[in-house]
């Protein structure tokens, strides 16, 4: 079958495409035959150097995979050949969705729903999982709520949007102007230039931050939480000085990583399915541009998601 291998770290230019040994499903797992994979932040990252997998390269990347159930392992009961599917493979362990076919267990994979395209599931497992996970799970958003969202077009950004206002919240997002109609449309609420003013200072009263830029934009954001309120970083670990600084506030600071998760998947794929979730896409490209897709991807000026299209 056709991967995406490299043989070094480094930038776009080590991906290729080459012929590798076709997986067989073990125990509990499905092969799942691949009509789209997602583009994530972290799939840059292990290109680059490994990520969290360390170790040497060839590194097999992706995670966000959309296709159709191939065959099942011994024990599997949940899916059948011909079942399409999306999920979140293995994460944060290596996968190798960036192929024609991946193996996954069967529990981290769910029906898509008929209403999405292969491309737009392929668009949602990580991101939107990361941004359930941050929003439901670690900072408990209930109706009412004040949920401010960084990078409110970005990849997170934009699904956290979605399932924040799905959740009741009053949604305040940041980013730049030209992308102020899009977050909007999304059902922001609110949404700050970050370059022309100081996000701290315009907004306040705020229950849920969610970062996915990191840096100063932790100690940043504690400014705007009333008491009780939380930071949830998916950029970087929250350094013990601003944990301890939440503390001192009343407040709390928070490291997340996106795990595989059915149950989160389920709940995505019912908002998916009832059109209170969509991602936008911002290109579709066949496997063999895996290393404009990357090029893209670390351009900075993406809104959403880039998806490889496989087959």
């Amino acid at each position: 079958m056709r991967a995406v291998g490299q043989d070094s770290f480094g930038g776009p230019e080590v991906l290729k495409v080459v012929e590798v040994e076709r997986p067989e499903p073990g125990p509990a797992e499905v092969l799942v035959r691949v009509r789209a994979a997602g583009v994530n932040p972290t799939d840059v990252w292990h290109r680059a150097s490994g990520g969290l997998a360390g170790g040497d390269a060839p590194v097999r990347l992706g995670w966000d995979v959309s296709g159709v159930v191939e065959a099942v392992g011994p024990g599997v009961t949940t899916l059948d050949p011909g079942d399409e599917v999306f999920g979140l493979p293995r994460h944060p362990l290596p996968a190798g969705t960036y192929a024609e076919y991946v193996t996954s267990p069967a529990r981290h994979l769910v029906r898509k729903p008929a209403e999405i395209s292969h491309e737009e599931a392929a668009a949602l497992p990580l991101a939107a999982l990361t941004a359930w996970q941050a929003l439901v799970d670690t900072a408990d958003v209930r109706p009412g709520r004040r949920v401010l969202i960084h990078a409110a077009a970005g990849g997170v950004g934009h699904l956290a949007v979605q399932i924040a206002k799905a959740r009741g919240a009053y949604v305040v997002g940041t980013a730049r102007s030209a992308k102020h109609d899009f977050v909007r449309g999304l059902g922001a609420d609110e949404v700050i230039d970050y370059t022309q003013v100081d996000f701290a200072a315009a907004t306040g009263d705020i229950d849920v931050v969610i970062d996915a830029i990191g840096g100063e934009y932790g100690p940043r954001s504690l400014r705007t939480l009333r008491a009780g309120g939380i930071v949830v970083s998916l950029a970087s670990p929250a350094e013990a000085y601003l944990a301890a600084e939440a503390r001192t506030l009343g407040l709390r600071a928070a490291f997340m990583i996106v795990e595989a998760d059915q149950a989160g998947m389920r709940e995505i794929a019912s908002l998916a399915a009832t059109g209170r979730l969509r991602p936008r896409i911002e290109a579709a490209l066949p496997l063999e541009l895996v290393a404009k897709a990357h090029e893209l991807a670390e351009s900075g000026r993406t809104t959403g998601k880039i998806v490889l299209t496989v087959g």
